[in-house]
């Protein structure tokens, strides 16, 4: 049975320990990585390549506006990439997505990565817009599909209904730990989620383990990691 491990990480643009983010990181040993508030202003390239060359990664899919990226492990083929910026709201910071089609042991993946936006409507309206092209991608590649990121809300909310009225909410579907993802230094929140289409089955979501002094000193997120299987 082929075990997947997909992860979400919010890495704060790698402005605090990048030593302990790596440390994070190789512990989770994701199969895929969706990041959020990965680098975007200078050498913003070189930073997400050095990051994911430290954790025995290599970047799949990530433009430089919206700030997200799929990292792909040494299980991880990449079929398909794209990067796409989702609609501007005048005022509001500009939200994107990546999208990486993966092939891992026979198994193909369409992998959206997402940062939601603060503003309750702009966060709704482009979980379905994310979700509109994720589903055409999947289609078209005859793949699983698979969302992930730092929502800005919790899971009796607008957009995260959304979301999970479509895909599994992979938490609470086999939960491990608390689920708190929200500040790494005293968790309150669950705002970290991943979320996986048909055909795929959750052996455990959680907080990964690592040491408790390198997710603190990280970033200001914990990362989730879901360990999923194919549906018989």
């Amino acid at each position: 049975m082929t075990v997947l491990r997909i992860g979400t990480y919010n890495v704060r643009s790698m402005q605090d320990s990048v030593p302990a983010l790596v440390r994070v990181i190789t512990a989770m040993r994701p199969d895929v990585l969706c990041v959020q508030e990965a680098p975007r202003f200078f050498n913003w390239r070189g930073k997400r390549t050095e990051l994911a060359q430290a954790c025995g990664m290599t970047v799949a899919a990530g433009g430089r506006l919206g700030g997200v990226a799929v990292y792909a492990g040494p299980r991880a083929r990449v079929v398909y990439a794209e990067n796409r910026v989702l609609k501007v709201f005048i005022g509001l910071e500009v939200r994107g997505m990546a999208l990486a089609v993966l092939e891992i042991d026979g198994v193909r993946l369409a992998v959206g990565a997402i940062h939601l936006d603060l503003d309750a409507p702009a966060r709704l309206y482009h979980v379905n817009e994310a979700m509109a092209q994720l589903d055409r991608v999947a289609q078209a590649q005859g793949a699983i599909p698979v969302i992930a990121g730092d929502l800005n809300e919790q899971d009796h909310e607008p957009a995260w209904r959304c979301l999970a009225g479509r895909l599994s909410d992979c938490y609470p579907a086999a939960p491990r730990g608390n689920g708190l993802t929200f500040t790494a230094r005293q968790p309150k929140e669950r705002i970290d989620a991943i979320f996986a289409g048909a055909g795929l089955s959750v052996v455990s979501c959680g907080v990964p383990e690592a040491e408790a002094a390198d997710l603190a000193a990280a970033t200001d997120h914990l990362p989730v990691v879901a360990e999923l299987t194919v549906a018989p």
